[in-house]
């Protein structure tokens, strides 16, 4: 056990010792301010706290995926790239030990970063605006007279499950993948490239489009009573993305365990 927590160590120090993790999360809180600044100037203090916390999670969430997308991507095709995969493999621990101390380190990075746009969002905006409990100032955006403090947590909750299956599709592309930057770049065009379409994908009269997984990754669509595809609900999503979860996962391990590193 205190070798594997050695190794999961090792892999926060490659991560956060990079400038780019330090620069990704400046950006984070730096936006979080940036819009709340701008609210405050131009909108007044009027608003509710809980209006521009909602807001800049939905927006700035997607940065979180991307971000930690990125270091997900590199994780294990990096180590391809720069050639210190063949040093990391001849220490006398197994592939899937290293493996998955890859994958934890790179999962705590993401809950890190989602915890701390939580954590930010509602310190600056308490800031700025103060508690309104107020039920005539509580946000449109927050529907069925819920709590905006539930409201907001439920979002949270669901789109950490989104981030989760996304982070794992990009840490398989990153052992498929010898190149982290071909790994970056594929990952990066299935989040942003195919999710472009994906409303239009949900039109089509297919019944096997039920299946797809980029149609469950916005969970946060259940929250409204208002899903993709009429008669999808929030378990058959989960569902279905517990199935994706597993195959990439199997995948992952399948392909780290049985690749040849010599060459």
């Amino acid at each position: 056990m205190g070798d594997f927590l050695q190794l999961v160590k090792n892999e926060n120090m490659k991560i956060y010792r990079r400038p780019r993790t330090w620069v990704m999360t400046g950006i984070l809180i730096g936006l979080v301010l940036a819009i709340s600044i701008m609210w405050l100037t131009f909108g007044g203090r009027d608003a509710s706290m809980w209006d521009v916390a909602f807001i800049e999670a939905s927006v700035l969430f997607l940065l979180v995926t991307i971000f930690t997308v990125v270091i997900a991507a590199g994780g294990v095709a990096e180590e391809f790239t720069s050639g210190t995969i063949k040093l990391l493999l001849i220490r006398p621990w197994s592939r899937s030990k290293i493996l998955l101390s890859k994958y934890v380190a790179i999962m705590m990075f993401a809950i890190l970063l989602a915890v701390l746009l939580f954590a930010s969002t509602i310190f600056v905006n308490w800031v700025a605006f103060g508690i309104n409990a107020d039920p005539e100032v509580v946000p449109n955006t927050i529907p069925n007279g819920d709590s905006p403090v539930s409201y907001l947590m439920q979002y949270y909750a669901l789109t950490l499950v989104s981030l989760v299956v996304t982070v794992t599709l990009a840490f398989m592309l990153s052992t498929v993948f010898r190149s982290g930057g071909l790994a970056i770049g594929m990952s990066l065009f299935l989040l942003l490239g195919v999710n472009s379409f994906i409303l239009l994908i949900a039109m089509l009269d297919y019944k096997w489009i039920d299946y797809l997984l980029f149609i469950h990754l916005n969970l946060t669509q259940y929250l409204d009573g208002n899903p993709m595809r009429e008669g999808m609900t929030l378990g058959f999503s989960l569902g279905v993305l517990g199935v994706y979860y597993i195959l990439f996962i199997a995948l992952t391990w399948y392909i780290f365990n049985k690749r040849d590193v010599a060459s």
